[in-house]
């Protein structure tokens, strides 16, 4: 402490002194609020609170924002968004999609950027801060991240492979191969039955087995991928924020770059504005549908990475007045800009393929109704006068149709003849891997200069993979390395090493199956949890008026009263809504997956075996222990909650818990190390402060004293050195 410092002057006088504790800080001098830190604790939390004030930081804003988008624009906003577009409505999906995202996203995802960049610290250190019963949220979130990262990073390296196929020409996966049976030429079988591009993806890629009980092996190319995909994040992480952050100027941006090009030239495909067209045109009536408000909301939930812990690792990084409410609106809205930009490329893409696909369906029928005609099976009568087979249009092959299906109505499923409507092509849902994988890939082999528009598509979904697991992995390594003090490098190469070994399951020739099980049940539910006591925490247990007094201090203004009832009432109840019916969700629909049976060359639905069942099951049950167990532990008091340390701190002339918060018997045990019974009651408006003769609460002592614990401890500052 300063020698000419107040307190030390009467230290040093006889004068009876009756000031509060409130008093004597308020008359302090000022100081170095970068090296003085007040603590009533002991040495521990006075190192937490100098490591908060040298934690890393951004080196701009720009580069801030960027990683926020780079992790939560991810493939989900490529191949999840337009799939539940088209399936849930068309452009009507979008009304129930942005109100859930102003509901519930844009709430969720400004309380996650408040709590990181208010308490400076991961998940594990904020939910410890803010409740330490339920401090095992940061502790699930950290499981959860583990749990994504491994099967995530598998996609990656799915890409990676894709990406160095694309440079030749032809694209390996435009045509079949052909084998030769003895002296004969043929067609490769499975592939003649099903596509070029199904059986690329199939076969030659995952090499997939018939079931999730056929291990196969390890499929040594996707293995040496998958160490490329883990390498690339190593590299990205190892130094953190100083790394990471480099990384996402170049892996947040180009993906914009490669959707711009591909919508422009999209839109100069034949038939893409057949695709644009079903795609936004409104299905009114599906808005009334609980399905879709169910699966919009998730979508949202999902798209920001809320409960993952990475929003909060990167606005820990944060200066304290940066306005973080800004952030959140800036980088929910681009993300939603983004999922809109994705729909417009995949349906314009996929309007072109539905155009070739309805093409080649008129071809093929229309050499069906020639061969009819030349045996008489259909008589010439039948056809339009105008139809010209040389130069057969779609329209006029429905009008043949139409006219051969009346006439021969009793025989007319022998023809075997398809209706080739455009309608059914648009109509076929496609997501996931089989968009990107297979869907988007044919489209790709139309493209003039294919390997190239082949090339820079799965760069960009490298790309956004790549910003997602920085953020993912920041869940991981920004908690564990702030509450353990492990070294930074050290763990983050040791928990890539770790992951990738572990990571094996999913190279496997079934491994596919078990990137489909973890991705449909090693997050949803339990992140939902995450995010319901996430969200009571701030608003019920440590109290909304206190939150919003807080955010008002760090943001210099008030947020609106719109948050206060989203994360109070809301928010909650919509939540809750929402995991009662992802639960209904699990037991109305038996856990199963689309296994691709080779004899057949076609997916067929499965349903999980009984140890795969076990495996799912414990998925869940794992992700969401730490969450009951933490609270049991600190409930009864078997590990410590923190709770014992009140921490006192100046932080650019605030207070991270100032003492005005106790209670009077608490400041009563405080000020004078004795407990509640010993001390005069009622207290006076000033409380003794004792002189240097007496057993001051000013000096160091080992003995805890009550609640709170010994003394204050003076940081080591050279004026402190007493």
């Amino acid at each position: 402490m300063p020698k000419n410092s107040k307190v030390t002057q009467r230290e040093h006088s006889s004068e009876h002194v009756t000031e509060s504790v409130a008093d004597l800080l308020a008359h302090e001098e000022p100081v170095d609020y970068k090296r003085s830190i007040l603590n009533v604790t002991g040495e521990k939390d006075a190192e937490e609170d100098l490591d908060a004030e040298n934690r890393p930081a951004w080196n701009s804003k720009l580069q801030y924002i960027l990683a926020q988008i780079g992790y939560s624009v991810g493939l989900g906003n490529v191949w999840r968004f337009p799939y539940l577009c088209q399936k849930n409505g068309g452009g009507a999906y979008l009304v129930p999609y942005l109100v859930l995202l102003i509901i519930i996203g844009l709430p969720l995802f400004f309380l996650e950027l408040a709590v990181g960049q208010r308490i400076r610290r991961g998940s594990i250190g904020v939910w410890n801060y803010i409740c330490p019963r339920l401090g095992g949220i940061g502790y699930a979130s950290c499981l959860v991240c583990f749990f994504v990262g491994l099967y995530y990073n598998v996609i990656i390296g799915w890409s990676i492979f894709y990406f160095f196929k694309s440079f030749q020409y032809p694209l390996p996966w435009s045509e079949c191969p052909i084998v030769k049976n003895g002296s004969v030429a043929v067609v490769e079988t499975e592939c003649e039955r099903s596509s070029a591009t199904t059986y690329f993806w199939y076969r030659e890629t995952l090499d997939i087995s018939n079931s999730i009980s056929e291990s196969g092996g390890l499929n040594w190319k996707m293995t040496l991928c998958l160490l490329v995909a883990w390498s690339l994040v190593g590299l990205a992480m190892i130094k953190g924020i100083q790394s990471s952050g480099k990384v996402m100027y170049f892996s947040s941006l180009f993906p914009y770059v490669v959707l711009v090009c591909f919508l422009v030239r999209g839109l100069l495909l034949r038939g893409a504005v057949d695709g644009i067209m079903h795609m936004f045109t409104p299905k009114l009536d599906k808005m009334l549908d609980p399905q879709v408000w169910r699966e919009a909301a998730t979508q949202v939930f999902f798209a920001l990475g809320l409960g993952f812990g990475g929003v909060i690792a990167f606005s820990s990084y944060n200066k304290q007045d940066n306005n973080c409410h800004f952030d959140a609106t800036l980088v929910s809205f681009i993300n939603f800009f983004t999922s809109v930009l994705a729909t417009l490329v995949v349906f314009a893409v996929l309007g072109f393929k539905a155009n070739i696909m309805n093409e080649k369906c008129v071809v093929e029928n229309a050499e069906k109704i020639l061969g009819y005609l030349n045996t008489n099976v259909l008589s010439h009568d039948l056809i339009p006068p105008h139809v010209n087979f040389s130069h057969l249009t779609a329209k006029d092959y429905n009008e043949m149709y139409r006219v051969i299906m009346t006439v021969k109505e009793g025989h007319f499923k022998e023809l075997g003849l398809d209706a080739c409507l455009l309608e059914d092509e648009l109509n076929k849902s496609v997501q996931g891997t089989g968009l990107a994988f297979i869907a988007f890939t044919e489209a790709m082999t139309h493209f003039p200069a294919s390997p190239f528009w082949s090339v820079m598509f799965f760069l960009m979904l490298i790309n956004l993979g790549l910003g997602s697991m920085i953020g993912t992995m920041s869940g991981i390594t920004t908690p564990i390395i702030d509450t353990f003090k492990v070294r930074k490098e050290v763990f983050t190469v040791g928990c890539c090493i770790f992951a990738f070994v572990v990571g094996l399951i999913f190279v496997q020739r079934s491994g596919n199956y078990f990137v489909t099980m973890f991705d449909d049940y090693s997050a949803t539910l339990p992140l939902t949890v995450v995010v319901i006591l996430e969200n009571i925490a701030v608003a019920w247990i440590y109290g909304t008026k206190k939150f919003m007094q807080e955010l008002t201090e760090m943001l210099g203004f008030r947020p609106y009263q719109f948050y206060y009832y989203t994360w109070k009432y809301v928010s909650p109840i919509c939540m809750a809504v929402l995991m009662t019916a992802s639960i209904i969700q699990l037991g109305v629909s038996p856990p199963g997956y689309s296994a691709w049976i080779r004899e057949e060359a076609a997916e067929k639905f499965l349903f999980y075996p009984t140890w795969a069942m076990a495996i799912l099951i414990s998925l869940i049950i794992l992700a969401s222990l730490p969450l009951p167990l933490v609270f049991i532990l600190r409930q009864f008091h078997l590990v410590s909650d923190g709770s014992n340390a009140l921490s006192v701190t100046y932080k650019k002339g605030r207070m991270m818990k100032d003492i005005s918060n106790l209670e009077d018997n608490d400041e009563t045990r405080f000020i004078l190390s004795k407990v509640p019974s010993e001390t005069p009651s009622p207290m006076p408006t000033h409380r003794s402060y004792l002189g240097p003769g007496s057993n001051s609460p000013m000096e160091m002592s080992t003995a805890p004293n009550g609640r709170y614990g010994s003394g204050y401890l003076l940081a080591s500052t050279p004026e402190s050195e007493l």
